[in-house]
């Protein structure tokens, strides 16, 4: 069956993850750690299909506040496949220069902030001008994408630099070229893409593992809980705790 092979080739990514990016993962984990400390923030962002690793991680059961999910929403999936807003006009506005500066404008940023970046190829002028932008605050950037599906392939921006060039930390999220991944005998393209298993692998690794520093360090977190456990009188109250520290914290941003 067509459907083992897929999980075989998800379950390759997360192996491969586990094997070779443990360190890197923990470097990137530390410098989301010391900005979060600080009482400042992850700023997450990415296009297509690489912003769903951003809504996995904030806001939901699990997740904590300290990352800010950047959503633009007409590079996101969340719109007309055709039509306005539709996947043709994603496709052209993800790769347009200058694009990226110009959502930056509409936040504040501080130096204490580090940006979190997803990109498959790594490639495409939008998330290489958010990570100039970011750096220029003088922010940390970390970028997790496919580092061979990024070999050899040119950059879409002027400055000639991909976003695994211009990132402080990067973490291979180990997803082979073309994403795709199960053949058909009829077809000349694959189906079942693994890279969003992937990301999302890789996402609570990092976020993991972030909680798991600032907790050794005493830091208190406002964990979004379950609110759907019988008996658990104080997890609304708790909800609404994280929710206003969010709300604090945003402030200003």
């Amino acid at each position: 069956m067509l459907a083992k092979q897929w999980l075989n080739n998800a379950r390759e990514v997360m192996e491969a993850i586990e094997s070779t990016q443990m360190e890197n993962i923990h470097k990137a984990a530390t410098i989301m750690a010391d900005s979060i400390e600080k009482e400042r923030w992850v700023h997450t962002f990415g296009c297509g299909h690489a912003t769903l690793p951003i809504e996995e991680m904030y806001p939901r059961i699990g997740g904590f506040v300290g990352f800010h999910p950047m959503i633009e929403l007409p590079l996101t999936f969340f719109t007309n496949i055709v039509g306005g807003m539709s996947v043709q006009q994603f496709v052209f506005l993800e790769r347009v220069e200058g694009y990226g500066k110009e959502i930056m404008k509409g936040w504040n940023f501080h130096k204490n902030d580090c940006m979190w970046l997803f990109s498959h190829t790594g490639i495409n002028a939008v998330n290489i001008d958010v990570a100039l932008e970011a750096r220029s605050r003088g922010m940390k950037v970390i970028v997790y994408g496919s580092a061979a599906e990024a070999e050899g392939k040119k950059t879409r921006h002027s400055t000639g630099k991909t976003l695994f060039e211009l990132a402080d930390m990067v973490v291979d999220t180990c997803v082979p070229v073309n994403d795709a991944s199960v053949p058909l005998k009829n077809h000349v393209d694959k189906v079942g893409p693994v890279s969003t298993m992937g990301f999302i692998t890789a996402v609570w690794m990092t976020v993991t593992t972030v909680a798991e520093i600032l907790d050794q360090r005493g830091v208190k977190l406002y964990i979004h809980p379950s609110h759907n456990i019988p008996g658990d009188t104080t997890a609304h109250q708790r909800l609404e705790d994280a929710l206003g520290e969010y709300k604090k914290r945003i402030r200003g941003v």
